[in-house]
């Protein structure tokens, strides 16, 4: 059996508010493997975004232990934790964060690039990707000349650029119409199963949810597997 690629344990996190401790996560754990596709609901404020930030290390949890391909990474420093999600993690939100000035092609080029990858090498890439999400008639558009549900197929793309081990997807189809969000989502899914890529997927929308491979739910910040109906 495949080991995780993230795997979580006993994850705490707290939040100052005025003279108030509020506990958003309390001992969560979580493995998600290799070619897996995990859904994270809860109600809004249940602490999914802040355990995204913690898995992809962009916050430091409280306590717990977040391991990503078999690395302890709870005690990295911030040069460190950025080494790791540069090499092994990519990221997308509820909104899109394209750079407005660049095409399509370019805004999956430019990490790869960063990573140390040729232009010519980056933009076929680019080009790779795009067009197998539909998108290779629109490759030299900006955003500002895309759809909502276009830019955020740009930003599936730009994510899984750099071929990450794991993707963290916060509310991927959030500002979409339903049709859309259906759409967008069997873009991403696809693309998930083609690169083998370990998905957290957090998503207050249950019909998408029941497509994944399996739900866990937030509930007095631990998670709780979702048994299928």
């Amino acid at each position: 059996m495949s080991d995780p690629v993230l795997s979580i344990r006993g994850l705490r996190r707290t939040y100052k508010s005025g003279d108030r401790t509020l506990t958003v996560l309390d001992g969560a754990d979580l493995d998600v493997k290799p070619g897996e596709i995990v859904g994270l609901i809860g109600p809004s404020g249940s602490g999914k975004s802040s355990l995204l930030h913690a898995a992809g290390l962009l916050e430091h949890p409280d306590a717990g232990e977040i391991h990503i391909e078999g690395r302890d990474c709870s005690d990295l420093s911030d040069r460190q934790r950025t080494r790791v999600r540069l090499a092994a993690i990519g990221f997308v939100y509820q909104a899109h964060h394209l750079l407005a000035e660049f095409t399509a092609l370019d805004n999956v080029a430019l990490p790869q690039m960063i990573a140390g990858r040729s232009r010519k090498a980056a933009r076929a890439r680019a080009l790779e990707l795009l067009t197998g999400l539909g998108l290779g008639e629109r490759v030299d558009h900006q955003p500002a000349q895309m759809s909502g549900g276009e830019q955020q197929r740009v930003a599936i793309a730009r994510a899984l650029a750099n071929a990450p081990r794991l993707l963290l997807a916060d509310e991927p189809t959030g500002n979409l119409d339903p049709a859309t969000s259906a759409a967008v989502f069997e873009s991403l899914y696809e693309l998930a199963r083609k690169t083998g890529v370990a998905a957290l997927v957090a998503t207050h929308n249950l019909e998408l949810a029941r497509h994944m491979d399996r739900v866990v739910a937030l509930k007095d910040g631990r998670l709780e597997e979702q048994v299928r109906g």
